[in-house]
């Protein structure tokens, strides 16, 4: 098969890259745009929405907000509610996504947050919540448990959910 996404091709499965592909040309059909609100990923989920050819149009932008300033900098998240519900968390990945909605001019925003990595001694390596946010729809949030399988497969893991999440608000 041959490979779209140029940057990221050797890294990802081909079952994250024809997602990619299906919800770029799903979302480029109903004309509705895209963007996301990365933690855990760092950028990789916006990366590949504008590696895929002949459909990164459909991309309106990504924020990377690593950090809780970012998070509220850029999304306008309120320090207190990331403080009370920790920055993993359901309530902070729809914020995420509703935010990134808000602060763009993107039909569906996608949200990802949790520990990729080894976590602290309360937390657990491989929680991550996913959000989607779609203008005139519903909020959608899903927790997935994918166990301390390494960074890499992690986040590989949390795009794979993303995009089908985002690929059924389109």
């Amino acid at each position: 098969m041959a490979k779209d996404a140029d940057t990221l091709s050797p890294a990802l499965p081909d079952d994250v890259e024809r997602s990619a592909r299906d919800l770029l040309k799903a979302a480029s059909d109903k004309e509705l745009s895209l963007c996301t609100a990365e933690s855990c990923t760092g950028g990789l989920l916006a990366s590949l929405l504008t590696d895929v050819s002949g459909h990164s149009h459909v991309f309106e932008r990504g924020f990377v907000t690593y950090s809780d300033a970012a998070k509220c900098d850029l999304l306008g998240l309120v320090q207190k509610r990331i403080d009370a519900c920790g920055a993993v968390s359901r309530e902070v990945a729809i914020a995420m996504a509703e935010g990134a909605l808000e602060r763009s001019g993107a039909d569906i925003a996608a949200s990802l947050t949790g520990f990729a990595g080894p976590a602290g001694d309360d937390d657990e390596e491989g929680l991550v919540h996913i959000a989607v946010a779609r203008k005139g729809g519903e909020t959608t949030h899903r927790e997935e448990h994918f166990g301390p399988n390494g960074r890499g497969p992690i986040r590989i893991a949390s795009i794979r959910s993303a995009l089908a999440m985002m690929r059924d608000a389109v």
